[in-house]
């Protein structure tokens, strides 16, 4: 998730837990394997693969080579719990992202925001997610640990985030005063959810 498009989200489960992609634990600026951040909560880490490829296919041949840090990190760190997340599961999303949407949605792998969420919904009862769907505090900043600004990174480009935003949007259990003040949405646990 680093260069132009990296993506680091904080969720509070027990202690801390971050997913990121690929790019953070390749890319040697980001300090992966030495910067303490690394060292609590639940990593998670992601890659993006072809449209439904068989792990072991994905495994010969990832999107960014990250493994070899992976396998650095357990070594060093043997007690952190550290995981990657299936490639199938980006696909999944994508595929109900499609069948939730009357347009034809071009096959790239959802944003680690969406993600996160919907690792959040597995996990939890209830789900508060903020500036996801932009408050009227909207700005052009990227993320909020640099100060890269374009408008892509709210609207989408290579991410399909318009049919992640409308999705959420959908199942906003909240008020929609809320997404405008605060940028809020309350969403329900898959546990909750009824279809």
């Amino acid at each position: 998730m680093f260069s132009v498009y990296i993506f680091l989200l904080y969720f509070p489960l027990h202690k801390s837990s971050f997913l990121f992609s690929f790019k953070l634990v390749t890319v040697e600026e980001q300090k992966f394997l030495t910067d303490t951040l690394y060292n609590t909560g639940i990593l998670i880490v992601w890659d993006p693969a072809p449209y439904h490829a068989e792990i072991n296919e994905w495994y010969r041949k990832p999107d960014y080579s990250f493994f070899a840090n992976y396998k650095v990190y357990r070594t060093r760190h043997p007690e952190q719990p550290f995981y990657i997340l299936n490639p199938k599961m980006q696909w999944q999303l994508w595929d109900i992202l499609q069948e939730n949407s009357l347009e034809e949605i071009q096959p790239n792998p959802p944003s680690s925001g969406m993600l996160g969420i919907v690792i959040m919904m597995t996990l939890c009862d209830e789900v508060d997610v903020y500036e996801f769907l932009p408050s009227k505090r909207q700005t052009d900043i990227c993320h909020y640990y640099q100060r890269y600004h374009d408008r892509a990174c709210t609207m989408g480009a290579y991410h399909p985030l318009l049919f992640e935003k409308n999705l959420v949007k959908h199942i906003n259990q909240g008020q929609n005063e809320l997404i405008y003040t605060h940028g809020k949405v309350t969403l329900p646990g898959f546990r909750n959810m009824h279809c």
